[in-house]
């Protein structure tokens, strides 16, 4: 058949992948401008390891700090709150203990096959080199606040999950840049990639020689009709016809499936990154500083730390006072890091749902349009399986996840 799949961030570029595995003929319409999608600059983790979502008790319990803080870990800009009301309001419901217990087990089943699902996709297209297989850590200031997250570690074990807990020594030996950590938990089965920029590069690059299309262009409709579907977007001479269509287009999903009658309680985390030269943070493996609001990363092309969460929707300019708050407290866990030297600095767009679920199935109007966006923070961790089974369903197969937690129909 032929497929259409807008958007050609990660997600929209492995299920290209996947499609062309099955023998579809695969066009990406993607405007190919949209310097602010999480695709580009996100921290590189493949957390397959995750099982919470964001409403929790551990967000709940900090949060009010976080708010209290115009440069912390959270914060929501006065005036979009008006605009958030309905987000925020889907969101204490998604934290009631019965909905974050469903949550878990939807957010398990799909990242149980998440690393699985990319070392298929990178060993079948010859780019096993931008694994990272060095685990991931996670550390605690305080052993107290070690201790209150000693249920999710718990949990995780309970999964089957590898969960080291490592005291202050034991962190010193593994990271000797680390300070004023007093807890960690190292999970070593999880991974990170070389930098997820290149590896979007190389999935797009291998996709066109593959014999995919790539139309440079905004999408403006969605219109389904008995023959076909076919597809308006801005600056081409005529639309665009296609057997299928893939929406996978991130934060800018949210309009289309409007329009085909599916209306997704989705908004943007604005997330904030600086990425210094290899080797600045003297840290060997992904780092999440628990409580503080942000992670670090050893990317190939440099050390990233990225995080602080803001929503403030998608017209309002960056503010990178939250990015050097961010390197202000990292200084604190690593004194020998130079905090003044040159680092690129970036703010992109999560599309995110409140509750923690992605949306991957059939639309309202048509069920040969077929969705695939809102990760929220797994876009990365998520992408590969995310596009098997978006391939199932374009072929009308049965798939290894029941996706009715996934449904846009949910809401």
């Amino acid at each position: 058949m032929r497929i259409a799949i807008v958007g050609a961030g990660i997600v929209g570029l492995a299920a290209a992948h996947s499609l062309l595995d099955r023998g579809h003929e695969v066009i990406l319409i993607d405007p190919g401008n949209q310097t602010a999608r999480p695709t580009d600059g996100n921290a590189g983790w493949i957390a397959h390891t995750d099982i919470m979502p964001l409403a929790s008790p551990k967000v709940w319990r900090d949060l009010p700090g976080w708010l209290m803080d115009p440069l912390g870990p959270l914060t929501i800009r006065p005036a979009y709150l008006p605009a958030l009301m309905p987000w925020l309001m889907r969101f204490m419901l998604a934290s009631s203990p019965l909905r974050i217990k469903a949550s878990m087990a939807a957010i398990r089943a799909i990242n149980a096959e998440a690393l699985p699902s990319w070392k298929r996709l990178l060993s079948s297209l010859d780019l096993n080199t931008h694994l990272r297989e060095k685990g991931i850590l996670s550390v605690w200031k305080r052993h107290e606040a070690f201790l209150r997250a000693k249920d999710v570690l718990d949990r995780q074990r309970d999964l089957g999950i590898g969960v080291e807990i490592l005291d202050r020594t034991e962190l010193a030996s593994l990271e000797p840049s680390l300070r004023n950590v007093e807890a960690g938990a190292l999970f070593p089965d999880a991974c990170h990639i070389s930098d997820p920029a290149h590896l979007a590069s190389d999935l797009r690059r291998l996709a066109l020689a593959r014999g995919a299309q790539h139309v440079a262009a905004r999408v403006l409709a969605v219109e389904p009709s008995d023959a076909a579907i076919r597809i308006q977007a801005e600056g081409t001479a005529g639309a665009i016809v296609a057997d299928r269509v893939v929406i996978a287009a991130g934060v800018w999903s949210r309009p289309l499936a409007k329009i085909l009658g599916d209306r997704i309680p989705l908004d943007t985390e604005r997330g904030y990154n600086a990425t210094y030269p290899k080797g600045s943070f003297g840290l060997h493996r992904p780092t999440m500083f628990e409580g503080e609001g942000f992670v670090t990363t050893p990317l190939d092309t440099g050390d990233r730390v990225g995080g602080a969460v803001e929503f403030a929707g998608l017209d309002a300019k960056p503010n990178h006072d939250r990015t050097s708050a961010m390197i202000v407290r990292l200084k604190r866990f690593l004194p020998d890091f130079d905090a003044d030297q040159d680092a690129k600095r970036w703010m992109g767009f999560r599309p995110s749902i409140p509750d923690s679920l992605p949306v991957i199935g059939p639309s309202r109007r048509d069920p040969r349009i077929v969705y695939a966006f809102g990760h929220g923070h797994h876009g990365l961790t998520q992408a590969a399986v995310t596009s098997r089974l978006v391939a199932d369903l374009i072929d009308g197969m049965a798939g290894e996840i029941d996706l009715k937690p996934y449904s846009a129909q949910r809401f």
